[in-house]
């Protein structure tokens, strides 16, 4: 071999043992492998991490903090000869460091086809179809072009000129996993944008690697009959996958009981069949990824198995294994050793990718009406991808357009046109439209003993949206299912079903004064807001309830942490007004039999005004005693006339409402500061079954502000947080309401 012509460099090293006896017998640890890969492994991920907790404030991907670790690892800035990387990046212990860092990719590639819904293909309507299929044709055919030109007119080293239509092909290539990273780090996930970059990439993606596929397998060297040889076994070990494995790992999921964990056994076997799939492809000539993805798709989608193979691998993976693979992948990468006319060359065909993939997704986009600030930001999602001056393209157009598309689409723009959708708006003669979310099935009763207050008539209607909101696990896709009656669902999650009963016999009971629409949402909790925002704005609601997240049950109190980030965002997003119901188990069953006690304390301000507007529908339940305590703040010295006179008004209807019905009554009390209130309050807080309060108060009183200087839970407002703050004594059922925030 010639070296020199080659441009490879020999290693010559004796045998030495994987352990070091430690630096106290002279040993240096990074003159054996075990340590050095440990050393390697931690120093990626922890650089990675590190990055990623300063980049992710900018809007930026994990994929991007990888990316520039793997530069800063690499010669670019140290150059060759930096001492301490040398040691630890030693050319000796490539074979070992680069085998555990591929077997991280060939994990991770395994849990994305676990991930991947391939059912989303199916279920693809010709919108996400025809903007996939030009994302895919768009790009392709311009870069081949711009091959064809450049080849038939630019000199160019050898090398240069047989690589130029694999860089045409891989430039224009759309890869799934990077376009569904990058929706979730940009929380779209669960908006339309989101929904529609995923499942249009899923299209693209397949069309793209299944044409990769088809030119590396032609480019082959080997003879026609070898290369249907291989295409023969490639079928043969699809087949053994979905035909065989898949059936084995249906029957495991069979096998296991709702709610509980998936057998160790069964998670062994699995992993060992990867291991198996992986070592037939290189045997059948193909990569050793072909049998990782492949097996990973034939995974039954979502729990148990699903869920349960994610779980257990997928923090190692992805945060310690994954971050080493990119390094040797960008490492290698010298920026200051590329020549000037590669740097063209690329360069030339990641532009006209862009352009490619951009007008790709763009011009079907606004074919189909999408408003032209959304149909741009869906071509930039769908043209942020990936190889050493492609790298450099990748990590300029992904570190670039993510801050782009965050400041170009905020979902909730949209909810700007959605006016007056609140309960005091909406007539008692017309449907009232309420969205009501779940996160455990408990909190069902006092859902249901809700809607009945609301008192829904053949003349006053009610339609009524129930949401069961779940943590996303084992997928990259959310789901919104809808559970129509008469039909099965093709998936039923853990207490759904119990959720769907008890709804489905309450419509029964109402005698059609009820219409109850099922549906469950399974999304990441830190963008499932969306889901609930978008669904009550399509169906109109005027209200969303939503469960306090501490939820009082028979064994104590359950804290349901990721639900108070989701409240939240609802609070601050939601498209009409919502009501935050703090359950403690008097909402379910009154105390008195004959007649159900509820309260209200109103100030003033808009949120009163609705939780007044709200009891005026409860007051005309024959079973409901409505009480409505008036509190006159001696202590405001600011006055809104006009809010004064909606307050005057509204109060002046219930007088009206109540009049003559004895189970309603009215007092005004007299508060001159915060100790005033507590005690008024504490002093009548038992009396009632249900309390209705609002969250917020437009103008500033002192009356108020001595309250928010110990607010346990800012979320309820001053009033809700004293009734529900760990050291009150309030045994009462809460509703906090909020009237719809303007948008103008």
């Amino acid at each position: 071999m010639n070296v020199s012509e080659t441009d490879l460099k020999l290693v010559c090293q004796g045998i030495i043992s994987e352990r070091s006896r430690g630096i106290f017998y002279g040993d240096n640890p990074l003159d054996h492998s075990t340590p050095t890969v440990l050393a390697q492994l931690s120093l990626s991920s922890l650089l990675s991490a590190l990055t990623q907790y300063i980049l992710t404030p900018l809007g930026e991907s994990a994929f991007i903090s990888m990316l520039l670790v793997g530069f800063a690892l690499g010669p670019t800035l140290w150059g060759d000869n930096n001492s301490f990387l040398s040691k630890v990046y030693s050319a000796k212990s490539i074979n070992v460091s680069s085998t555990f860092a591929f077997f991280g990719c060939i994990l991770y590639l395994f849990l994305l086809g676990i991930k991947l819904d391939l059912g989303m293909v199916k279920r693809a309507g010709r919108k996400t179809v025809v903007i996939g299929f030009f994302t895919f044709i768009f790009p392709i055919t311009l870069n081949l072009i711009v091959a064809e030109i450049l080849t038939t007119n630019m000199e160019m080293e050898p090398y240069l000129h047989d690589c130029v239509p694999y860089i045409a092909v891989f430039q224009s290539v759309t890869t799934f996993h990077v376009i569904v990273c990058l929706v979730a780090d940009l929380k779209l996930i669960n908006s339309e944008l989101g929904q529609l970059a995923i499942s249009s990439s899923m299209i693209s993606g397949t069309c793209s690697w299944s044409l990769t596929f088809f030119f590396l397998l032609i480019d082959r060297d080997e003879t026609h009959d070898l290369i249907a040889l291989i295409l023969i076994f490639a079928i043969l070990l699809v087949i053994i996958i979905f035909f065989l494995l898949r059936p084995l790992m249906t029957w495991m999921t069979g096998k296991t009981s709702e709610g509980k964990q998936v057998k160790e056994t069964y998670v062994i076997s699995i992993f060992i069949m990867l291991l198996g799939c992986a070592f037939l492809s290189e045997v059948f000539g193909h990569h050793v990824l072909f049998g990782a993805v492949a097996l990973g798709m034939a995974v039954p989608h979502g729990p148990p198995l699903g869920s349960a193979l994610v779980n257990k691998i997928e923090s190692f993976v992805s945060s310690i294994l994954l971050p080493s693979y990119f390094v040797f992948s960008v490492a290698g990468v010298n920026i200051l050793s590329i020549h000037s006319k590669t740097v063209t060359v690329v360069s030339i065909f990641g532009v006209s990718s862009f352009i490619g993939k951009l007008l790709g997704g763009m011009l079907p986009a606004l074919y189909f009406n999408i408003p032209p600030v959304e149909a741009f930001s869906l071509g930039l999602l769908l043209d942020t991808q990936i190889y050493s001056i492609m790298v450099i393209n990748m990590l300029f157009l992904s570190g670039t357009f993510t801050p782009i598309i965050k400041l170009l689409y905020d979902p909730s723009k949209k909810y700007a046109s959605c006016k007056k959708r609140t309960i005091q708006h909406t007539s008692l003669h017309m449907e009232f439209r309420i969205l009501a979310c779940i996160y455990h099935q408990d909190s069902t009763p006092c859902i249901i003993r809700l809607l009945e207050l609301t008192n829904p008539t053949a003349k006053t209607p009610m339609c009524c949206y129930v949401v069961h909101l779940l943590q996303l696990t084992g997928s990259l896709i959310p789901l919104l299912v809808h559970h129509e009656p008469g039909k099965s669902a093709k998936f039923h999650a853990k207490d759904s079903s119990h959720i769907i009963n008890a709804f489905r016999l309450y419509e029964q009971e109402c005698n059609g004064n009820v219409v109850v629409n099922l549906f469950t949402s399974i999304s990441p909790f830190s963008t499932i807001h969306e889901e609930v925002c978008r669904l009550a704005a399509e169906k109109s609601t005027s209200l969303v309830i939503i469960p306090f997240h501490k939820q009082w049950r028979l064994h104590g109190i359950e804290n349901i942490a990721e639900a108070r980030s989701v409240n939240r965002h609802i609070l601050e997003k939601a498209p009409c007004s919502v009501g935050i119901l703090v359950n403690r188990g008097t909402s379910s069953a009154s105390k008195n039999n004959n007649l159900y006690d509820i309260g209200i304390f109103f100030a003033h301000g808009s949120d009163d005004r609705e939780a007044l507007a709200y009891g005026l529908r409860m007051a005309k339940h024959s079973k409901v005693a409505l009480t409505v305590i008036h509190l006159i703040d001696l202590a405001r010295t600011s006055h809104d006339f006009h809010e004064m006179e909606l307050d005057n008004d509204i109060i002046t209807e219930y007088k009206i409402q109540s009049a003559g019905k004895r189970q309603h009554s009215y007092t005004q009390e007299s508060v001159n500061d915060c100790v005033e209130l507590i005690r008024l309050i504490t002093s009548v807080e038992n009396s009632f079954d249900l309390i209705l309060v609002g969250r917020s108060y437009g103008s500033c009183s002192p009356l108020f502000e001595g309250l928010t200087e110990w607010s346990e839970f800012p979320e309820l407002g001053f009033m809700g947080d004293m009734l529900t703050s760990s050291d009150s004594q309030c045994q009462v059922s809460v509703l906090v309401v909020q009237q719809q925030i303007s948008r103008a």
